[in-house]
C-alpha cells in the first residue's frame, strides 16, 4: 500500500492517530514485532472507487488474543468446551495498542458500512469464528452498531487540560486538585527527589540510537520482570524514530552519574495529545513508575500547551493523578448464532456494570468541587 495515500486516507478520518500511520503499521510489520509468525498475520482490507483509496482498515487473522487489551479468553474457552474453534479469528486493531481512534479509515458512512460487510463476508468464507473492531472512534461505532455488531465498553483514565484556561504549570495543577491527592503527589514527587534521581527530557532527533538502545533495556526488563516475553522488537524502535521522530518524547531517569530508568510518550502534535506507552526500570526506587510515567508527562503536557495525556489500558490509581475516567468501544459479530446470542446477553449484562461502575468513579474526582 502506497504510504501517501494511506496517510491521506488516515488524516481525512474523524479520530486519527499516528499507530495508523503508514510507517508505525510498516514498523509493526518489518520489525517482525506483528507478523503471522507472532500470531498477527496482516490482512489489511481497502476500498477503491474510479481508482481513488476511499476505505481501509487494518486487520490481523490472529492465534491467539494477547496484545489486544480487549479481553475475550472466556469465549473462546467457551468455544473450546463446545468444541468448537475460536482460533484464529479477525481483529481489526493497532497491535499491543490501546489507544481510541478511527479505525474503519473511510471517506463517508457507505464505505464503513462496505468495510463492515466486507468483513463479515470473510469470516463466512473463510470458516472463521469472528471479527473484532478495537477502541473505536465515534464514528466507526455508529457504522458498526448500525449493522447489528455487538458492543463492547471498557474503561480508560485520560488527563485533560483546563479549559477555558489552561493550567499555568504543575503546581497549578496541583492547586486545582483535592488537598488529600496533592499532598500525596507532592510526597512521591519528594521521594524521588530525595532518592537522588533527576530526569532528562529528549525529543524527536535529540534521542540517540545509544538513547533507544537505554530505554529498550528498559523495556525489556520490565517485561521480563512479570516473566513475559516483550512485543516490540529493538528494530521497531529503530524505525519509528528514522520515520516519524516527531512523535517520541523520551524521559530519561538518572542517579550518582548513571541512567535507571526511563519512559517512552508518543505525540499527535496537530491534535496536542500525548500518550503514555512504554517504561522500564533497571533499578527499584519508590515511586519512580508515577513520576516518570505520570508526573513528568503531565509537567511536559502543561508547559507544552498539550490538551490531553492517555495513561493507557486500565489502572483507577491513575485517578489520584488527575487522570478521569473514560469510556473506550469495541465491536464484534460472532458468525454462530447460539454464541452471538450468548456474548451479547453478556456484554448486556457486563455494560450496566461499566456504566454503574464509572458512575462510581466519577463521584470520587480527585479534582476540588465546582
Amino acid at each position: 500500500m502506497d504510504a501517501a495515500r494511506w496517510d491521506a486516507l488516515l488524516a481525512a478520518s474523524p479520530h486519527p492517530t499516528p499507530f495508523l500511520s503508514h510507517a508505525f503499521l510498516e514498523a509493526l510489520h518489518a520489525s517482525g514485532s506483528a507478523t503471522a509468525d507472532t500470531g498477527w498475520q496482516p490482512q489489511f482490507l481497502t476500498v477503491e472507487r474510479d481508482g481513488e483509496l476511499v476505505g481501509a482498515c487494518p486487520l490481523y487473522l490472529k492465534w491467539h488474543s494477547w496484545g489486544e487489551f480487549v479481553f475475550d479468553w472466556a469465549w473462546a474457552d467457551a468455544y473450546r468446551r463446545h468444541g468448537l474453534a475460536y482460533y484464529p479469528k479477525l481483529v481489526g486493531a493497532v497491535p499491543f495498542t490501546p489507544v481510541p481512534g478511527s479505525r474503519l479509515l473511510a471517506r463517508d458512512d457507505a464505505v464503513r458500512a462496505v468495510l463492515l460487510a466486507a468483513m463479515e463476508h470473510i469470516v463466512r468464507g473463510h470458516g472463521l469464528s469472528s471479527v473484532h473492531l478495537l477502541f473505536l472512534d465515534e464514528a466507526d461505532r455508529q457504522a458498526a452498531q448500525a449493522r447489528g455488531w455487538m458492543m463492547r465498553r471498557t474503561v480508560q483514565f485520560h488527563w485533560h487540560n483546563r479549559t477555558p484556561e489552561p493550567y499555568r504549570d504543575f503546581a497549578d495543577f496541583l492547586a486545582s486538585l483535592q488537598r488529600e491527592k496533592r499532598k500525596k503527589i507532592q510526597q512521591e514527587r519528594r521521594r524521588v527527589a530525595e532518592a537522588g534521581v533527576s530526569f532528562t527530557c529528549l525529543s524527536g532527533p535529540e534521542i540517540t540510537a545509544d538513547d533507544w538502545d537505554f530505554f529498550h533495556a528498559c523495556y525489556c526488563a520490565t517485561y521480563h520482570a512479570h516473566r513475559s516475553t516483550p512485543y516490540l522488537t529493538r528494530d521497531f524502535f529503530t524505525r519509528v524514530a528514522e520515520h516519524m521522530p516527531q512523535h517520541w518524547l523520551l524521559f530519561v531517569a538518572q542517579r550518582d552519574g548513571r541512567r535507571i530508568a526511563s519512559s517512552l510518550v508518543a505525540l499527535d502534535p496537530l491534535a496536542r495529545r500525548a500518550f503514555g506507552r512504554y517504561w522500564g526500570a533497571l533499578e527499584a526506587v519508590p515511586c519512580l513508575h508515577f513520576e516518570a510515567c505520570y508526573y513528568q508527562p503531565l509537567d511536559w503536557c502543561i508547559a507544552h500547551g498539550y490538551q490531553v495525556f492517555e495513561g493507557g489500558a486500565q489502572g483507577e490509581h491513575k485517578m489520584a493523578r488527575g487522570l478521569l475516567p473514560v469510556q473506550a468501544w469495541s465491536a464484534h459479530w460472532l458468525a454462530h448464532p447460539a454464541f452471538a446470542d450468548a456474548v451479547a446477553e453478556y456484554l448486556a449484562h457486563e455494560g450496566e456494570h461499566i456504566g454503574l461502575y464509572v458512575d462510581e468513579l466519577r463521584e470520587h474526582s480527585p479534582f476540588k468541587a465546582g
